[in-house]
C-alpha cells in the first residue's frame, strides 16, 4: 500500500500537534505548514518535529498554497490554521476575516486548481451557533455567530460546502465544540484556570480574575477530536459532522474541579472582573454528536473531570520543573 501524504495547516497549534501525532502513528507522511514569522513556536511538536516535513506558507498568500500543494501532492489536507482566539477577533476583526474566512477560500482554490482529488477538512466551530436557536446544536441548527471569529468561521464553513457542491470536491467540515488539553494556549479559559490553580497551589500566584462564571460550554479532549477529523476523510462521501461530548459545564464548575483537584476552594481565589466579559456573550453551547457516532463510529473517551485533572497535573509538573533548583535538576 502506498504511503498517504497529509498536509496540516496550523500544525504547531493544539489540534495540529495531536493530529500530526495521530497521522504519524497511522503511517502517513506528514507535511506541516507554518507561517514565515520570527515567532513560530514549535513547543507542541518538538517531540515529533524530526518526523514532520515543515514547509512555509501563508493563508494570506494563495501562490504559496498552490506551490505547497504542487510540491507535496497531498492526499488529505487539514485546514486547522486560523486566528482562533475569540477576544482577539473583536480587536482585530479584519485580520480574523482574512485568515479564518478568506484563507479557506484561498486553500480550496489552490486544491481545486492543483490537486482536485485531495480530500479536504475544514475546522468549523461551535462558535458559529453563538446565540443558539435550539438546544442541543446539531448539523442542521441555524448559525447565529456572536463574534467576528464566529462570523468568519460561518463563511469558512459555507464556502467549503459550496466547493463540495459546485466542483464535486471531497470537502468536509467538522463542527467541533470546545476541545482542550495540556497543549491549549494559556489565553483560553480552561488552561487559564488549570494553570492558575497549579500556580496558586505552588505559592506562585494569589488570585485568578475571570469574566462570566455562568457561561457554559461543551468541553472535550483534543486528542479525541483529531481522530474524528481523520474519520471524516475516510468515508465514501464527504459530509459535515458535529463533534461534541453532549454535556455542558459552567466556568464555575471548571474552577471547582481544577482547584478541588489540588485541595483548594476556588471561592478563596477567583475574582470576577467585568473587563473579562465579551462584548457579546455566548451563554450556552452543547452539541449533539449522534450523527458522528452513527456514521463515523466516533465516541469521546475522556470526560470533563478527567480532562480538567489531566490539565492541572500537566501544569503542576511543568511549573515544578521550571522552579526546581539547578542543583536538583543536575542531581
Amino acid at each position: 500500500m502506498t504511503q498517504k501524504t497529509a498536509l496540516i495547516t496550523g500544525v504547531t497549534g493544539q489540534d495540529g500537534s495531536y493530529l500530526a501525532e495521530f497521522l504519524l502513528e497511522k503511517g502517513y507522511r506528514v507535511v506541516g505548514m507554518v507561517r514565515r514569522t520570527s515567532t513560530v513556536n514549535f513547543d507542541r511538536i518538538k517531540h515529533i518535529q524530526d518526523q514532520i516535513e515543515i514547509v512555509q506558507g501563508d493563508l494570506l498568500d494563495q501562490s504559496s498554497l498552490m506551490e505547497i500543494i504542487r510540491a507535496y501532492q497531498p492526499d488529505e489536507v487539514y485546514n486547522l490554521a486560523a486566528q482562533s482566539f475569540v477576544p482577539t477577533s473583536f480587536s482585530q476583526p479584519v485580520l480574523t476575516g482574512e485568515f479564518t474566512a478568506l484563507g479557506v477560500t484561498r486553500l480550496l482554490e489552490a486544491i481545486r486548481h492543483v490537486k482536485p482529488d485531495a480530500r479536504f477538512y475544514q475546522a468549523s466551530s461551535s462558535e458559529m451557533f453563538g446565540k443558539v436557536v435550539e438546544v442541543p446544536q446539531r448539523e442542521t441548527t441555524p448559525f447565529y455567530p456572536r463574534s467576528p471569529y464566529g462570523v468568519a468561521k460561518v463563511y469558512g464553513h459555507w464556502i467549503t460546502v459550496n466547493y463540495r457542491e459546485s466542483y464535486g470536491m471531497f470537502a468536509c467540515s467538522g463542527i467541533l465544540f470546545n476541545h482542550e488539553s495540556p497543549r491549549r494556549g494559556l489565553e483560553f479559559v480552561t488552561h487559564k484556570v488549570t494553570h492558575a490553580a497549579a500556580r496558586i497551589k505552588l505559592g506562585l500566584q494569589r488570585e485568578l480574575r475571570l469574566g462570566n462564571l455562568e457561561a457554559r460550554r461543551d468541553w472535550g479532549y483534543a486528542g479525541d477530536y483529531v481522530r474524528g477529523m481523520w474519520l471524516m476523510l475516510q468515508q465514501d462521501q464527504p459530509d459535515d459532522y458535529v463533534l461534541a461530548t453532549g454535556e455542558t459545564h459552567s466556568v464555575r464548575e471548571l474552577c471547582e474541579v481544577a482547584f478541588g483537584h489540588v485541595g483548594l476552594d476556588w471561592r478563596d481565589y477567583v475574582v470576577v472582573d467585568p473587563k473579562h466579559y465579551r462584548p457579546a456573550e455566548v451563554d450556552l453551547l452543547i452539541g449533539d454528536a449522534s450523527k458522528a457516532r452513527r456514521v463515523l463510529g466516533w465516541e469521546p473517551s475522556v470526560n470533563f473531570e478527567q480532562l480538567v485533572r489531566m490539565m492541572v497535573d500537566a501544569d503542576l509538573q511543568a511549573l515544578q520543573n521550571q522552579h526546581v533548583p539547578l542543583s536538583e535538576k543536575n542531581a
